[in-house]
């Protein structure tokens, strides 16, 4: 088969970043994520299909097998992964990037050192760093996959000198690195330890990290494997992997800042806080005993949805669990006719995945200009008739700007207490992701509506049709 000349290659690369590019500016913008995202998608087959012809690496029959087998996975995974699975899809697949950087820098190495060639300091660098980044990230997403998908505890998990050990693991690895990287000779125990011990690193970092922290982890461990991919394209001299690569590693980092500000955390404390280890009481150690709990019946509560004027919907992880997001734009639109307004709050860190409830609403065809951020909706919620909280926790907890022994003091809030009216939607009274008891399932203007969010909503619809 005969190879790409090098200017066409090149060029080929040049499309595809463009493409990355544009595309990830489009992805910024709900109206444009889309378009944006296949863009993207056609970039990376760009990027695919010419660097295995400038390569000249395999046949063209085993390129197209490749291409078919690999869309063909990546087609039934888009097809069949629920929404509810997708924070897990996404974790998964951050792993594969960490993996595939794991691997090509670990073959570049053994290339090396089965041919005697003694590699370039600048090179070995970058070589470990692959090896450091690609392992850690494919076991930390293991993980964060396991805590999702429920395999393993949610929690978050602590044991005695967590820290020092992850500390000691690190300067292992460092003096290892720094051992081969300096020794043209080495053996190849030094790099299998690298390697072996980044995987063990990958998973120690990621199970002190609470549920409630998993949409920082996820957009962490993108930015990981975005970095990885970076060093690995200076590892094999590919100029379109260096600069997506560079474009996933930046976005992640900036994502995660946004993540963290959106919980008023630092990085740091997300990483090493252990949030979430004690579960289950109100904030300030205080108790939920004689607190009381007011119910609402579909009846009711279709009449004073019927009726009002202003209705915001705030969607959490419930709305996902029960694929309710059909459903709950039939309902908005009920409203609608009745003469109502519907509006969507979205919190940055509601569900367990950045963007997790635009990308549910907008699956149900919601429009757009009906989702606002939390700056934009907050102070509308004075003006508020009914606020509808549908499997929504930590996000809406008031103890988050009135209780200062709260672990999620500080945290931004949507301001659903101050709404006139507030239906809650839950399959019980258990605890969010932070592990705490919500003070605004017992706030006096609160009512609870309680049952799964699929079938509750299919009522409230069955009840104003009736009216």
């Amino acid at each position: 088969m005969i190879a790409l000349p090098h200017s066409v290659a090149e060029i080929g690369y040049l499309v595809a970043s463009g493409c990355f590019i544009v595309g990830l500016k489009r992805l910024g913008s709900p109206a444009t994520a889309v378009s944006g995202n296949q863009l993207s998608a056609w970039g990376m087959a760009i990027a695919i299909v010419v660097t295995l012809l400038a390569g000249n690496i395999l046949e063209w029959w085993q390129i197209g097998l490749g291409l078919v087998l690999g869309g063909g996975i990546g087609l039934w995974m888009a097809k069949t992964v629920q929404m509810t699975g997708m924070p897990q899809m996404v974790a998964i697949l951050n792993g594969f990037g960490g993996a595939s950087s794991l691997l090509v820098g670990g073959a570049e190495f053994l290339k090396a050192e089965l041919a005697n060639q003694v590699i370039p300091t600048e090179t070995g660098i970058v070589i470990q760093l692959s090896l450091l980044i690609g392992a850690v990230t494919l076991t930390g997403s293991v993980i964060a996959w396991a805590k999702l998908q429920e395999v393993m505890s949610g929690q978050a998990i602590t044991y005695p000198l967590q820290k020092a050990i992850n500390a000691l693991l690190f300067v292992a690895i460092t003096g290892l690195a720094t051992y081969q990287i300096t020794t043209p000779d080495a053996h190849l125990a030094p790099f299998y330890a690298v390697i072996g011990l980044s995987l063990v690193l990958g998973v120690l970092l990621v199970i002190p990290i609470g549920g409630a922290d998993m949409p920082v982890v996820i957009a962490l461990l993108n930015s990981y494997s975005g970095v990885a991919a970076a060093m690995t394209g200076f590892v094999i001299n590919n100029h379109v992997l260096i600069i997506a690569g560079a474009l996933v590693g930046s976005s992640g980092i900036i994502l995660t800042r946004i993540m963290c500000k959106a919980m008023n955390r630092s990085l740091a404390n997300v990483l090493f806080g252990a949030f979430g280890a004690n579960a289950g009481a109100l904030p300030g150690g205080k108790s939920a005993a004689g607190l009381t709990v007011r119910t609402v019946s579909p009846e009711d509560a279709a009449i004073q949805l019927a009726y009002a004027q202003s209705v915001i919907v705030v969607p959490g992880y419930g709305l996902a669990v029960a694929q309710a997001q059909h459903v709950v734009r039939e309902l908005a639109e009920l409203i609608e006719k009745n003469g109502g307004e519907v509006k969507y709050a979205i919190h940055p860190v509601a569900g367990r995945m950045p963007g997790h409830m635009n990308v549910l609403l907008a699956e149900s065809n919601v429009p757009y200009d009906r989702l606002y951020d939390m700056d934009e909706i907050n102070p509308q919620f004075d003006t508020c008739d009914v606020a509808l909280v549908i499997g929504a926790n930590d996000v809406v907890n008031p103890a988050a700007r009135s209780d200062p022994a709260s672990p999620i003091y500080g945290m931004p809030i949507l301001d659903v207490d101050r709404a006139r009216s507030i239906i809650v939607m839950k399959r019980g009274m258990s605890a969010g992701f932070a592990g705490i008891e919500n003070e605004l399932f017992y706030h006096p203007k609160t009512t609870m509506l309680f049952g799964d969010a699929k079938a509750s909503l299919t009522k409230l619809v069955s009840e104003i049709k009736a009216l």
